[in-house]
């Protein structure tokens, strides 16, 4: 953790890692499967870094994971099968369809995986977050709970695409964010991480 700022209450180092922070990778665009009373979660990422950083961040909540090439030169990160997943696919599943929880509260460990799995920074100026293929509901959930945060973002929907982005923007939702999620990893390039 840099020493130049405060441990936040809810910031990424402020509780031991859990298997729930995975919502924050599901929130990015990641998937998760049920199989018996055991649960998968999977994310496709555009970078070598951030499936070394995501695979690590599952060894420190216990759970196995594993990275692999895929054919359109993106990194698939896919966890073991583990009854630990089990409550975070019961709470984003609805029998095969996956959902936002209504009741989904973010935290730093959370947020920290989101910025990991779909994050990048433009300059000084703002901060985005990329957001699954999802509905509204599930758009305006995932703005509420970054609200709550003190993150207040504004939605960025491509055309046609439905696929969305939360942008965070100015100085002091900056600050906030990086407050909650820590320091970058040591793989991240320079300029993806907020500062």
């Amino acid at each position: 953790m840099s020493v130049s700022r405060q441990l936040s209450l809810f910031g990424a180092d402020a509780a031991n890692p859990e298997p729930v922070d995975l919502a924050g990778v599901l929130a990015g665009g990641g998937l998760v499967s049920r199989h018996d009373e055991s649960a998968q979660v999977s994310v496709i990422v555009d970078h070598p870094w951030r499936a070394t950083a995501l695979v690590g961040e599952c060894a420190r909540r216990g759970l196995a994971a594993t990275s692999m090439s895929t054919p359109a030169d993106h990194i698939a990160v896919r966890t073991a099968h583990t009854t630990r997943l089990r409550p975070l696919a019961d709470a984003w599943l609805i029998g095969a369809a996956q959902r936002v929880p209504r009741a989904l509260r973010l935290d730093g460990a959370a947020l920290r995986l989101w910025a990991l799995a779909a994050g990048w920074s433009a300059g000084d100026t703002s901060y985005s977050l990329a957001v699954g293929p999802s509905e509204e509901v599930d758009r305006e959930t995932l703005g509420a709970a970054l609200a709550a945060l003190g993150l207040g973002a504004q939605l960025v929907v491509a055309r046609g695409a439905g696929r969305a982005l939360y942008r965070i923007v100015g100085k002091r939702r900056l600050g906030r964010l990086v407050e909650l999620i820590g320091d970058p990893p040591k793989q991240a390039p320079a300029d993806i991480w907020p500062s």
